[in-house]
């Protein structure tokens, strides 16, 4: 089924409220300043049938120029543009503008509709629609038909509804019912005895009652208590349809026009957004790096500073990278289409596509970034994927997080991602999160870098422990991230994993003559010394002479032949296996140990048993129960 949106535009006073009447039956002037006036401020909405059944939705919007921020917050979901144009006055300003902001929308088809054709004569007529295929010359609506019609005599008006359903029936749009479902807020208003209803036209995806949603950008969380189409009850809404949405939990005043009403945890919000900026053909303004302009996006309307990433100034016809810098939150996705207005006097200059939702603050006049956001304007879905994983790799981005930054469809993202990783191209950290393999070579320099330093000053380690590195060169990064990445490296050939530390691979501990005839001098000492071997201290005390004693001793206790039960007692490795075998062969036997049990069978006091026990306890080798400990199978 096609759920299409059709939306008027032109000048005011150009008869857009009455063709719509004529056409449908419905009046869509509802408030009583647009009756007494007789022209349309806020967005109006009526419904076409279409012969097969189905509805069309239609917005009315308004013509002058003081309610353009009105007409922008419909023309975002328009499918099918109703360009009018008066028969008695022709193209006129707004006419201009509203054709601007259709074309910069990038509102894929329309018609021409000129109206009060019975005003005119036949030689005017001719005219008008000679002045208005002009007018529409290089724009969407170059070729589009012409259609004279009178709304109040009826004339011409069945053979504007025959073009209407002609165009929607061969309209190739097709939307994505699959995608996370998105409204922009164009109305909010209470109903007494159902509390809080918004209406919009649903972008994206689907909803059903029931559905949880977020309200972005504030990220207020509720559900649907109810959805209404074209004034009827549904329990399933679809892109492209016009909805009322009656929330539940929430006062008329938790939301504002402009909000996003969308599934739960599909958005980002943002403070700046990178983007593609046309600017209009006609306008007679420059825009210079730093303007502050109007930032017209869905429903909503935010003040921006436009930073031009690859030059100081734009002209008419331009189109140019930029940084929009927001004064307030916004939620947004990449391919959204956006309008651009002066900050005073407040005028149509242009408007463009977003390229990046969530950007990093950009220098300007880099190449890199310049290069990166055309590739996102131009890429290929796998191009803009990788640009991404290249963009994020430094923060470990779930994919979750990048398919909402890239907004590229869920099945096709996963699908480009196994391909990335059949190439190599990427590396799986877990489930849910790949790098890109550049990032991965950075690492690898910067490991090299911090590991080179470390052995020049530390020649006699076998190298850094393993904690220690993980805390200089993952920093905030949870074990499994940091350990993964390290695994990586060692199977890459650049890092070794001695005994608990890490070393380049290209490493050697080389110890002079003097420093293997002090390690054997010190092995001794802790072996001779068994259970109840000399405090550090006091060893020290013998080799005061000896310039590497520490090296050569954290060297050894690094290669796991000294173990550091404490800043002062270190036994040697034979010594500390036996002690361990000893007392799990007796725990075995007995289910348990206790302290006095260890200190008998090794024949030691209090003070080195208890050391060696809290040892075990620390490294989760045993576990206290009681007064006792059992082994826990951990080594």
């Amino acid at each position: 089924m096609k759920n299409i949106i059709i939306g008027t535009a032109g000048h005011v006073d150009h008869g857009k409220t009455a063709l719509i009447r004529a056409l449908t039956g419905i009046e869509t002037d509802r408030i009583k300043e647009e009756k007494k006036r007789g022209i349309t401020i806020e967005l109006g909405f009526a419904y076409l049938d279409l012969p097969n059944g189905d509805k069309a939705g239609i917005i009315d919007v308004p013509g002058h120029e003081k309610f353009v921020k009105n007409m922008l917050a419909g023309a975002g979901g328009i499918d099918l543009a109703l360009l009018v144009v008066a028969a008695d006055e022709g193209f006129m300003p707004q006419t201009r503008e509203h054709l601007g902001i259709l074309s910069l929308l990038n509102i894929p088809e329309g018609l021409i509709v000129v109206t009060k054709k019975d005003m005119v004569d036949e030689d005017w007529l001719e005219v008008v629609c000679e002045d208005i295929r002009a007018e529409v010359a290089g724009t969407f609506l170059e070729e589009a038909p012409i259609l004279a019609v009178s709304s109040y005599t009826g004339e011409g008006i069945e053979e504007l509804k025959k073009a209407i359903f002609a165009l929607i029936d061969a309209s190739s749009q097709i939307k994505n019912p699959n995608t996370p479902f998105r409204i922009p807020v164009d109305r909010v208003f209470s109903i007494e005895g159902f509390g809080t209803v918004i209406t919009g036209t649903l972008i994206e995806g689907q909803m059903n009652v029931g559905d949880p949603v977020t309200i972005y950008p504030k990220g207020i969380e509720t559900k649907i208590r109810n959805l209404q189409v074209h004034s009827h009850d549904v329990q399933t809404a679809y892109a492209g349809q016009r909805v009322a949405v009656n929330l539940a939990s929430l006062k008329k005043t938790d939301l504002d026009k402009g909000d996003v009403v969308a599934q739960k945890d599909s958005m980002h919000v943002a403070m700046m957004l990178d983007a593609k900026m046309s600017v209009l053909k006609n306008c007679e303004r420059d825009i210079f790096n730093g303007s502050r302009l109007h930032l017209y996006h869905g429903a909503r309307d935010i003040l921006c500073k436009c930073v031009l990433l690859d030059r100081e100034v734009a002209s008419a016809g331009d189109e140019v990278y930029v940084q929009l810098r927001l004064e307030e939150e916004i939620a947004a996705k990449a391919g959204d289409r956006f309008i651009l207005r002066f900050y005073s006097p407040v005028e149509t200059i242009g408007g463009g596509v977003i390229l990046d939702s969530n950007p990093l603050k950009h220098k300007r006049n880099d190449e890199t970034v310049l290069k990166a956001l055309e590739l996102k304007d131009k890429g290929s879905e796998k191009e803009k994927i990788e640009e991404a994983l290249k963009e994020y790799s430094p923060r470990f981005e779930t994919m979750d997080y990048l398919k909402i930054h890239t907004n590229i469809d869920s099945e096709m993202f996963d699908s480009i991602i196994q391909i990335l990783l059949d190439e190599g191209t990427v590396f799986p950290i877990n489930n849910n999160v790949v790098i890109h393999k550049n990032f991965l070579k950075s690492m690898e320099q910067r490991a090299e870098k911090m590991l080179s330093k470390y052995h020049e000053e530390n020649p006699l380690r076998s190298g850094m422990k393993r904690d220690e590195f993980r805390g200089k060169l993952f920093i905030n990064q949870d074990i499994t991230v940091a350990d993964k990445m390290t695994e990586y490296m060692v199977a890459d050939g650049v890092l070794t994993l001695p005994a608990g530390a890490v070393a380049l691979a290209s490493f050697a501990i080389k110890f002079s003559a003097d420093q293997e005839k002090l390690m054997g001098k010190l092995e001794a000492v802790f072996k001779d010394g068994g259970y109840a071997v000399p405090s550090l201290d006091d060893v020290a005390k013998q080799f005061v002479k000896e310039k590497s004693f520490k090296q050569v001793l954290e060297s050894l206790i690094t290669d796991g032949k000294l173990i550091k039960l404490t800043d002062q007692i270190i036994y040697h490795a034979d010594v500390y296996n036996t002690a361990l075998k000893l007392a799990m062969d007796f725990a075995n036997e007995h289910g348990q140990i206790s302290l006095g049990e260890v200190r008998d069978l090794l024949g030691s006091s209090r003070k080195y048993t208890l050391a060696l026990l809290e040892y075990w306890d620390r490294k989760n080798i045993t576990k206290k129960v009681g007064d006792a400990r059992t082994f826990t199978g951990k080594l």
